[in-house]
């Protein structure tokens, strides 16, 4: 089994990169990534599909929060979107080999593949297609995740070499309202661990007292959680986890 890369566990992970609007670095930006570079601070970014099925690094399904636009990613053309500004800031939206090369193995980064079908099912593959073809002459530390865990067995497949993870949490039925009940309760056990042949998790910080958490870092596996805003969430969630992924402070960087 591939491992994570040891600099995962050491420089917290910038979620969505190191983004403050009011600074002009929107969430997924080439600014923000650009900012946690500088700062040393490994970076967690997103993936959604363009319809001419280019990865890009996008957090949310529809594009109305981040750009003030309405409808689907999926609907527009990776060259519309690139050209598409993103609220706050002043670039569009970027493709993950732009923001490979912008990262370039100086920082550990860590990439979410979004569920593309809404039910954490099978899916047509061309997300994972896409992010396989972008990594393949990547050669700094990098690792793929998703909560979708069919997303990351096609990985496996796709690109054995890339390490995977499992995003994880409690699927609270506030917080999934889309998401069939059975659904819910399956993944919460995080069943699909060793299908997937993962090695890492990123798990909810609220609910790294889970005993399956427990079991699965009992076993090896690498432990990261979601999403730290303060040193105090930090302090409480490194009682379990290895490393965090943060926003709106900076942590401190062990030396």
């Amino acid at each position: 089994m591939t491992r994570l890369d040891p600099a995962f566990l050491r420089a917290p992970l910038a979620h969505r990169a190191l983004h403050d609007v009011g600074c002009g670095r929107p969430e997924n930006s080439r600014a923000a990534v650009a900012v946690a570079i500088r700062h040393g601070y490994g970076i967690e970014i997103d993936l959604q599909l363009s319809r001419d099925c280019a990865a890009m690094v996008f957090h949310d399904y529809d594009l109305k929060r981040l750009t003030g636009q309405s409808g689907p990613v999926q609907q527009r053309e990776a060259a519309q979107l690139g050209k598409l500004p993103l609220l706050g800031g002043d670039e569009g939206i970027p493709t993950l080999p732009e923001v490979l090369e912008l990262v370039a193995g100086q920082v550990p980064l860590l990439i979410e593949l979004k569920d593309q079908q809404g039910q954490m099912g099978q899916t047509d593959g061309r997300l994972e297609a896409a992010t396989a073809v972008a990594l393949r002459e990547y050669a700094g530390p990098v690792a793929v995740m998703s909560f979708n865990p069919e997303m990351m067995v096609a990985m496996r497949d796709l690109a054995p070499d890339v390490v995977r993870g499992i995003v994880s949490c409690d699927y609270d039925a506030a917080d999934w309202t889309l998401l069939r009940s059975d659904v819910r309760e399956r993944l919460r056990e995080i069943p699909d661990y060793d299908r997937a042949g993962a090695s890492f998790i990123s798990h909810q910080a609220r609910d790294l007292g889970r005993s399956r958490v427990a079991e699965l870092q009992g076993a090896g596996a690498d432990i990261l959680c979601w999403t730290i805003r303060s040193p105090h969430q930090e302090a409480e969630a490194r009682r379990v986890a290895q490393n965090i992924t943060f926003e709106g402070y900076l942590p401190a960087i062990p030396a």
